[in-house]
This record gives structure tokens, C-alpha cells and sequence, in this order.
């Protein structure tokens, strides 16, 4: 990531003009994806069916989604799914995710 001031940082999410840095995805820190590397976002809402989703504080249960460590997340209503091309696919719990949503969407070559 560039030293640019970010477009967008809630603590655990931030996007500035190169990428996406999911903050605490790794135990030993930060995964950076390109915007390049986006393929699609999905709005996962954790309500519903899904409202059991949204007690993953870290971690896969479906080797499918990945979650970055948020011990918020059990307040939260909305994850973003990236298809970033491979089996697992990074979830994301932004404080405002309406607002990633858009940044992703305008700054990915789709």
C-alpha cells in the first residue's frame, strides 16, 4: 500500500488508491488485495439464515469464507464477500460497508 491518504479506514478495513488492507486476517497481521484482483463483491446480509454467521469472529467454518478477526462483528448486519478468483474468498465486516462497496466498485477494472 502507498503512503496516500486513505479513502476509507475504520480500524480494521482501509482502502486507499491501490488496494484494500484487511487489518488482522492472518495472525501475524494484514492481507492487501489489489483492486485489480477483485473480481466481484457480494453483500452477504448476516441476518436471517445468516445471523449465525456473523458469531465467525475469525476464522473459516466453510472453507469457503474468510474472516478477519472483528470482535464487532456480532453487531454488525452486512458482510462483503470478495471474489478475488480463488476457492476461499476474503468476508468482510467494514463499519460502513455500503461505502467499501462503492469504493471497490469504483476503483476495480470490471
Amino acid at each position: 500500500m502507498n503512503m496516500a491518504p486513505p479513502t476509507y479506514d475504520d480500524g480494521t478495513i482501509r482502502c486507499d488508491d491501490q488496494g484494500i488492507a484487511i487489518r488482522r486476517y492472518y495472525p501475524w497481521g494484514a492481507k492487501t488485495i489489489r483492486y485489480a484482483s477483485i473480481r466481484g463483491v457480494e453483500t452477504l446480509p448476516l441476518t436471517g439464515a445468516n445471523k449465525v454467521r456473523r458469531w465467525r469472529i475469525w476464522g473459516s467454518g466453510d472453507f469457503v469464507h474468510w474472516w478477519n478477526f472483528d470482535p464487532n462483528r456480532p453487531k454488525k448486519v452486512v458482510a462483503l464477500v470478495l471474489d478475488v478468483g480463488h476457492r476461499v474468498r476474503p468476508t468482510i465486516t467494514p463499519d460502513d460497508a455500503a461505502a467499501v462497496a462503492r469504493i471497490i466498485a469504483e476503483k476495480s477494472p470490471q
